[in-house]
């Protein structure tokens, strides 16, 4: 696993050992920076479930101003930071060693503002992007500009969101996954 583009390019990125952490491979996190190119650089990110960082880095690499990265397992966390600071990258980066719905709690506490991306890659088949979703309903960190990027199992279910303030506007499917582009619906 490297990263793909940008000051960071073709640097190689260390992973978690075990079967806990399922990384993206490096093409389809080029596809997926690809539909994103525009919206990256310049941006707030928010890397949920981050395992060895993998996507927080490329987003650093490629112009975004801040990332902060969030995952509960010790081993990952020390990998992320680890893999940014042999990218050089851990200046506009903060990693939160805690569960996701604790740390949207703690940046809501601390006065963050909106994040322009947020992306996560929970563990499938537990529902815990439905949990973070419905959360995010109701926080200040997220605003009609945001974007929510959600890989998940190909048979993950997203039509609850029919009855919140989110709607899905894209899907990418791959052979074993997909990711799911969620934004605000429109007034």
């Amino acid at each position: 696993m490297r990263v793909i583009a940008g000051t960071a390019r073709r640097l190689p990125l260390k992973t978690v050992d075990g079967m806990d952490t399922r990384p993206t491979t490096d093409r389809i996190k080029e596809t997926l920076f690809n539909i994103l190119q525009s919206d990256v650089a310049g941006s707030r990110f928010l890397d949920l479930f981050s395992g060895s960082g993998a996507i927080g880095i490329e987003a650093l690499s490629r112009g975004a101003t801040e990332c902060v990265f969030v995952e509960n397992r010790k081993k990952a966390a020390a990998c992320i930071r680890e893999n940014l600071a042999f990218t050089h990258l851990e200046e506009d980066a903060a990693v939160m060693e805690c569960d996701a719905l604790t740390a949207i709690k703690r940046l809501e506490d601390s006065g963050s503002g909106v994040f322009d991306l947020i992306f996560m890659d929970p563990p499938y088949g537990k529902e815990l992007e439905k949990e973070i979703l419905l959360t995010l309903c109701h926080s200040r960190l997220v605003d009609e500009m945001s974007l929510i990027i959600v890989e998940a199992s190909l048979d993950t279910d997203f039509s609850y969101l029919e009855d919140t303030i989110f709607q899905v506007t894209r899907e990418k499917t791959y052979k074993t996954n997909k990711h799911v582009f969620i934004a605000m619906k429109e007034p």
